[in-house]
């Protein structure tokens, strides 16, 4: 397949990107600087105005762009979450349009963040009112835009993402932190649930989204057993082998954080339905064993 991408240089992205390459696919990767990335056999990098006639039958779009979450929320961080995935997703929109054939499958990011925050519910794909939060608004106003394609006949997916494992980037190295500096600790009561998935899962769950026909409308990213945040430390720290003993004020994360601090202290408990529904097989089902890869 051609395939194009935007987000192709990101955390999620890259590794999809890889994916792709190795499945036999050739991504065409949308990037504001094209000219900083080198180009190779199954890799080309072009810009948000690349014009839509030079580009071959493409069938699939994949939609991962978005100013990072990570960061303190200032109220222009928080215009440029939202307007930097309305605008890519416009971008996509535009060059679809100016297609004769049109793709097959439009995979568009989302978070389950759309759910709201919660400590005593479970989600799933089935849910459909979304939280009132900063959050969910950014997850239903991603999902909304993308939403365009869907009425044009296109099978549409919001790929909603827990948070990502991965050893280097994302959300653990800054939970790994303060463990591997003998501080680490639950945050809080550390009752609020962690939807997690492991690079590699969320990676395959991606590819398998993108040729499972069966897959449309919203599919949760998450392995198929959250923990509580006191028990996603307490595997933490024997992963690492350090103590567990200091607690984190939830306070102390509002004051240094600001609003941000939500993405810690708060949580929800996601189940991927959709995914178990489909028979996708979890490389890494539980906690353990995905911490156990990450850190072999």
């Amino acid at each position: 397949m051609n395939i194009i991408m935007t987000g192709g240089t990101g955390f999620i992205g890259s590794h999809f990107v890889n994916k792709l390459v190795n499945e036999g696919h050739h991504v065409y990767v949308i990037t504001r600087y094209p000219r900083t990335h080198k180009d190779t056999e199954s890799i080309s990098y072009i810009s948000f105005d690349y014009p839509v006639k030079r580009l071959p039958l493409i069938h699939a779009v994949v939609n991962l762009a978005g100013e990072s979450l990570f960061g303190y929320w200032s109220d222009k961080k928080k215009d440029a979450i939202i307007s930097s995935r309305v605008q890519a997703t416009e971008v996509l929109i535009q060059m679809i349009m100016q297609m004769e054939e049109k793709p097959k499958v439009f995979l568009s990011g989302s978070a389950i963040g759309y759910y709201g925050m919660a400590s005593d519910l479970i989600f799933t794909e089935a849910t459909k009112r979304p939280g009132n939060d900063f959050l969910a608004n950014v997850a239903t106003t991603w999902e909304n835009t993308a939403y365009y394609i869907e009425d044009l006949g296109i099978r549409t997916i919001y790929a909603r993402f827990g948070v990502v494992l991965d050893k280097n980037e994302g959300a653990l190295p800054l939970m790994a932190l303060p463990v591997k500096l003998f501080i680490g600790g639950k945050i809080g009561k550390g009752d609020q649930w962690i939807s997690w998935i492991h690079i590699k899962d969320c990676v395959h769950l991606l590819y398998y989204m993108l040729i499972e026909p069966s897959f449309h409308g919203p599919v949760n990213i998450t392995a198929p057993h959250p923990l509580r945040n006191k028990d996603f430390i307490n595997v933490l720290t024997k992963t690492l082998r350090k103590p567990n003993m200091i607690t984190t004020p939830s306070f102390l994360l509002e004051l240094t954080l600001g609003d941000m601090h939500q993405l810690i202290t708060s949580g929800q408990y996601v189940l991927p339905q959709k995914a178990l529904d489909q028979q996708f097989t979890f490389a890494y089902p539980y906690l353990e064993n995905a911490l156990a890869d990450v850190y072999q």
